[in-house]
């Protein structure tokens, strides 16, 4: 049974000896969909240029809780949000309804599970969110379309087909490609959900890598499943259980010592 108390949040101190910068932060967050709450009440800091793993079983809330940041549920009737999520150092409530969805979208992007490139040049795919801002002249798109694919690890690999179409591509490379289209925007937060979850090992060795140099430069937020995958890529962890936040903390403290017993029954395999 999961205590209706919420958890302790804990910041741990940095090496300078205070907790890192809020990058986001939710607070109170509930989430709806129609009468069905799936998400009861969450607060949790998004700390700024770190990776944030979300953990835990399948239906308890993680990837409703990820799309929430950039307001994915607006594009389904019957949804409905309440308490707030702030984007710092602006303080904007991502959830405010005179804030605009597609503006949310552009500073935090998202890729998604399997890669989901659209059916254009691979070009084209990059410069899309620049073309949606409004962006026309040519030589500004052609510098960002290069810096994102470069951020991708993949320019190297492209920069000679950049008309080709994206589904040429490997598996691998069509969810880096995905990962320049998010970065091309130059977004605050960029939000993965289960990334590598349709890769083989070599290709999610390969994203595993570029999210630890992504972090350098962007404040990551990611789903998996893989719990290995979180103790290998992410600096804090959040245990979810029923819509619940049911523990977060520095990612080696949750796998080495986690303060709740559910939590850590879960990652030992006792439950889940």
């Amino acid at each position: 049974m999961v205590s209706a108390t919420a958890p302790e949040i804990v910041a741990p101190a940095a090496a300078a000896g205070r907790a890192p910068d809020k990058k986001s932060e939710s607070k109170n967050l509930s989430f709806y969909y129609g009468g069905f709450q799936a998400l009861k009440n969450i607060s949790m800091p998004i700390y700024d240029k770190k990776v944030t793993a979300l953990i835990g079983p399948s239906g308890c809330g993680k990837s409703t809780f990820l799309r929430c940041f950039n307001r994915m549920h607006d594009l389904y009737p019957g949804n409905r949000y309440e308490g707030q999520i702030m984007l710092y150092p602006d303080n904007t409530n991502l959830l405010n309804p005179n804030v605009d969805p597609i503006e949310v979208r552009m500073r935090i992007s998202m890729v998604f599970q399997k890669p989901n490139p659209f059916p254009k040049s691979l070009y084209e795919n990059v410069a899309y969110g620049l073309r949606v801002r409004g962006e026309r002249k040519r030589s500004l798109l052609d510098d960002k379309v290069e810096e994102a694919l470069r951020g991708a690890a993949l320019w190297d690999e492209v920069k000679n087909r950049l008309n080709d179409l994206a589904f040429n591509l490997s598996g691998g490379q069509q969810q880096r490609l995905c990962i320049a289209r998010a970065l091309a925007t130059d977004p605050e937060i960029l939000l993965f959900d289960e990334p590598t979850s349709a890769l083989d090992p070599i290709a999610t060795a390969s994203i595993e890598q570029l999210i630890a140099d992504l972090k350098e430069k962007v404040t990551i937020l990611i789903v998996t499943h893989n719990m290995q995958q979180a103790a290998r890529v992410s600096d804090y962890t959040a245990y979810m259980y029923l819509g619940e936040l049911i523990e977060f903390d520095a990612t080696d403290t949750i796998f080495i010592k986690p303060r709740n017993k559910q939590t850590e029954d879960y990652i030992t395999g006792r439950f889940g």
